[in-house]
């Protein structure tokens, strides 16, 4: 399977403050890109876990001693750590998204380009698909679906739409989606509107924004002191959880304060803003245009 360079390789393993006889967790495996960065700065001592769901990375396992695979969601940090025999970790970087390869392998169904079947699932052994919702969710759920995840203030017009086409038959590929948003919005609308639609299917058949929560929660319990997080994120609903935690290490944002007002957190902001793709990566890789990385220290 190929995959492309990732988005700010340099940037996030940097981020890491790789020490060489550190365990560090790729929670993005894929194309084995960022976990291949990695080990060329760990130590014959080092060890690094990689988790995928997604069968595909599973082609890309990487052949070296220092190297685990983890089959499974990110969520599951945890669990994995304590099967594996860890303890802590000194750094947890995720690179969170759908890949280009994803985007690129038409009978995913994760893209509107292709005309292909309505799926999106990461792990496909999962029974529930973009299928599934769009034809199961009732008329309120869809609408919620558009506007909490898409942004889609208007989604209940294409939530009537999208009720009133199934009682006829199953809405069952993309391009019956794309021309459902085209007819609720209008052509124009189409083109701007279809990649929100699809987003929103996304986050919620892999359950993406529960399982960001999860991972940063347990980043809490598995690093080490002066542990990094690395998290590069692509639209504003994961960065503001990414953003939040950090600052906080809470999911709300809130800051704690003591008897005298002082305000404390979990952790030190490595980079007070956001890192972006250079203009050079951008053009590279137009797909990068949206990746904000953030890092932060456990103290």
């Amino acid at each position: 399977m190929v995959y492309h360079k990732p988005v700010l390789l340099e940037e996030s393993v940097d981020g890491l403050n790789i020490r060489p006889d550190g365990i560090y967790v790729d929670t993005t495996f894929g194309g084995g890109g960022h976990s291949k960065e990695i080990l060329k700065r760990l130590g014959k001592k080092g060890l690094l876990i990689g988790f995928d769901q997604d069968n595909d990375a599973k082609a890309n396992i990487l052949n070296d001693k220092r190297f685990l695979f983890a089959d499974n969601n990110f969520r599951f940090i945890r669990n994995y750590l304590r099967l594996f025999g860890i303890d802590k970790v000194d750094g947890i970087l995720a690179d969170l998204g759908v890949s280009s390869h994803h985007f690129d392998t038409a009978e995913r169904g994760f893209s509107f380009r292709f005309d292909e079947k309505l799926d999106m699932r990461m792990n496909q052994g999962q029974r529930i698909s973009a299928a599934t919702i769009i034809n199961q969710y009732n008329e309120e759920k869809l609408t919620a679906l558009f506007k909490e995840y898409g942004e889609i203030g208007h989604g209940s017009k294409l939530a009537m739409e999208i009720i009133t086409a199934r009682r006829i038959k199953p809405i069952e590929t993309t391009s019956e989606l794309k021309d459902l948003v085209g007819k609720s919005f209008g052509k124009k609308a189409e083109v701007a509107l279809s990649p929100q639609v699809f987003q929103a299917l996304r986050i919620e058949v892999n359950k993406e924004l529960k399982a960001l929560e999860e991972l940063l929660e347990a980043s809490l319990d598995v690093l080490n002191p002066e542990g990094r997080l690395s998290v590069i994120s692509y639209h504003s609903l994961e960065d503001k959880m990414v953003k939040n935690f950090m600052k906080s290490g809470k999911l709300s944002g809130k800051i704690e304060k003591d008897f005298f007002g002082n305000t404390s957190s979990p952790f030190e902001l490595v980079n007070r803003k956001a890192i972006v793709p250079t203009d050079d990566e951008q053009k590279e890789n137009p797909r990068s245009r949206s990746a904000k990385l953030r890092i932060a220290e456990l103290l």
